[in-house]
């Protein structure tokens, strides 16, 4: 088998063990509240975006709001994949978003898309009845890349792209939770395993249309570790010491970004001791309280 291919072979097979453990998780889970809003159209041929809304059936009312993220090698995956649901017993409403694939859309089309999100959130507020002053935002993987990706980019003229009808709204969040995401394009291949470069040597290639050293500047604009600047929000890294597929130094990477912008004293990085790529001790009832914990901690802190 060529080498190219065996690459495309072990992605996939590594996204899809993932995928049926965490469609495992959901299947015990509650239905979405409202599903398949449509909150943009965008591409030629037209594509249809959508996001499903979880809301609490208890706590205050209106709830902060969480958008969530879904991983899958930036080639796959859906808003199904939503482990995270525990947070509605914390009070939190989840919105839980489809993106362009790259299949469909090479970067920064994901991150247009997620920001054009959180605008039509806000412009939705009164009609489903959270609190689109205070929306946070985390994904896990890839889902966790982009998601620190867009909280630390507002403003950004080449991340803020202009899907979606509601520009005047902000794409700002309060506070950012990366599970076990990539942060640095340029030093992620270096740093992996020989599995992991199974993994992401193909899914780079299609999410950026070349691999990150022919395209550095490219591979900067995507790396949230370039994006960082002193009005950046609350960090959350979850991440386990022994994954196999993004390295533990991508995320000590983030965190040091933070320091070195002078906001080291907002970002919080919890180590799975043990931990791979994802699992059920990611998401148990005691790191779901920790994130509740931190979320709640950052809105109080960015009223």
């Amino acid at each position: 088998m060529p080498r190219s291919s065996t690459f495309l072979w072990i992605a996939l097979l590594v996204a899809g063990g993932t995928a049926a453990w965490i469609s495992s998780a959901q299947s015990q889970s509650a239905q979405p509240t409202h599903r398949d809003l449509e909150y943009a159209r965008v591409g030629d041929p037209e594509v249809s975006l959508k996001l499903d809304l979880y809301l609490p059936s208890n706590g205050e009312e209106p709830p902060p709001l969480l958008v969530w993220v879904h991983g899958g090698a930036w080639r796959a995956g859906s808003k199904e994949r939503m482990p995270v649901g525990g947070l509605r017993e914390h009070g939190f409403a989840i919105a839980s978003v489809n993106y362009r694939l790259s299949p469909v859309a090479p970067f920064p089309a994901q991150v247009h898309d997620i920001k054009a999100a959180i605008r039509w959130l806000r412009a939705k507020e009164e009609i489903y009845g959270y609190d689109a002053g205070r929306i946070v935002i985390a994904g896990a993987s890839v889902g966790g890349h982009l998601a620190a990706l867009v909280g630390v980019s507002n403003g950004h003229e080449e991340l803020e792209g202009e899907v979606g009808k509601h520009g005047k709204e902000s794409s700002d969040v309060a506070a950012i939770v990366d599970y076990y995401g990539p942060t640095n394009f340029l030093t992620i291949l270096s740093q992996s395993t020989p599995h992991g470069l199974g993994v992401r040597i193909p899914a780079l290639q299609l999410l950026l249309r070349s691999q990150p050293e022919e395209v550095p500047e490219m591979a900067r604009l995507a790396s949230p570790v370039f994006q960082i600047d002193p009005d950046d929000p609350p960090l959350l890294l979850v991440h386990g010491d022994q994954d196999p597929q993004v390295p533990i130094n991508q995320s000590h990477e983030l965190q040091g970004a933070y320091v070195a912008a002078g906001i080291g004293d907002r970002v919080r990085f919890e180590v799975i001791h043990g931990g791979a790529h994802g699992g059920k001790e990611f998401y148990d009832e005691e790191k779901t309280a920790l994130v509740a914990g931190f979320l709640r901690d950052a809105l109080r802190s960015n009223p």
